[in-house]
């Protein structure tokens, strides 16, 4: 089952910072991490860049995890 994120009014929110908010990685320097290693993919496609802006619509996918951000 997919999970889904609020932006709660907010324009995007950091990659890193998405995967440490869900509880998917420890830390913001484990978050760069697997992020550094292409463990990350958003809308299908391997993401490298660890700050990239996760707006509405977007699905990340980690470790078998997924969710959909909804504004």
């Amino acid at each position: 089952m997919q999970e889904q994120f609020s932006l709660e009014g907010h324009p995007f929110i950091p990659l890193h910072n998405l995967l440490k908010i869900l509880g998917w990685c420890e830390s913001g320097a484990m978050a760069k991490t697997v992020i550094d290693e292409g463990l990350v993919t958003v809308n299908g496609n391997v993401e490298l860049r660890k700050r990239c802006k996760i707006i509405l619509g977007q699905v990340v996918e980690f470790n078998g995890q997924q969710v959909e951000v909804i504004a």
